[in-house]
């Protein structure tokens, strides 16, 4: 399996094993749909990490699946599984070291929040294949500077994890050495907090990105007052708060 899972606190470590370079191919993408919607339909999980096993997070999709007749499935299955990654219902946590380029990279932006090494190098080098990078070409200039997605995707260059910082694509650099450690006490921030609570900020968050501002004010209020207000967590917090106590968390 080019995908492995570990699940404790709250937290699930998913892991891609597929050395030397962890390419994605179309069955190493087809596992990550599988885990996620495993993931997905665990109650009390509250955060993904998403890790790499080796030296390099991922030196990006398999080059020759690229070619027909295969690139007529490939492209629609990795545009599909990275949706099905943004669109995950708790939040994702990537930790990111050494090569990140191509695919790697675009898996690794949609994630919602990047941890990268001092050496991690980030990068869309398709244009130099005569190709495109169309998850980047959506998902990047949504996270970072225009200027700064544009030309990582007209030159084909790759940059510094501090570069990447600097533009905003990426969130934390640290490093080598400390990526996973500092991922996971950022997973185990985030992993305190009721499961319920977590996934109505990311749905909320995923909603408004999707609708004007007036629009996403008002869905964002018909959500909290409709379906945050009806579970147990909800009302448990605020009380605990009242009263000067912990809260007891259902995750429901």
């Amino acid at each position: 399996m080019s995908w492995k899972t570990h699940i404790e606190g709250g937290i699930a470590t998913l892991t891609l094993d597929h050395p030397p370079l962890n390419i994605l191919t179309r069955a190493v993408l087809g596992g990550l749909r599988e885990s996620l919607a495993t993931l997905a339909a665990t109650a009390d999980l509250r955060v993904v990490l998403l890790t790499a096993a080796g030296k390099h997070f991922s030196a990006g999709a398999d080059v020759g699946e690229h070619l027909p007749p295969e690139y007529a499935e490939l492209i629609p299955e990795f545009c599909d599984t990275l949706e099905s990654l943004v669109s995950f219902p708790l939040p994702v946590i990537a930790a990111v070291r050494g090569r990140c380029l191509g695919g790697g990279f675009e898996l690794a932006m949609a994630a919602d929040v990047i941890v990268a090494g001092e050496g991690a190098t980030f990068g869309q080098p398709e244009i130099l294949l005569g190709v495109t990078a169309p998850v980047a070409c959506v998902l990047l200039p949504r996270l970072a500077q225009h200027g700064f997605a544009a030309e990582l995707l007209f030159t084909g260059d790759a940059v510094s994890s501090t570069r990447a910082r600097q533009a905003g694509a990426v969130q934390h650099v640290v490093a080598d050495a400390a990526v996973e450690d500092e991922a996971l006490a950022i997973a185990r921030r985030i992993a305190r907090h009721s499961a319920v609570a977590v996934r109505a900020t990311k749905q909320t968050l995923l909603d408004a990105a999707a609708r004007p501002r007036a629009e996403a004010l008002r869905a964002a209020s018909d959500y909290y007052v409709n379906t945050l207000m009806n579970t147990h967590d909800a009302l448990e917090g605020l009380k605990a708060f009242l009263e000067k106590r912990p809260a007891a968390w259902r995750h429901q």
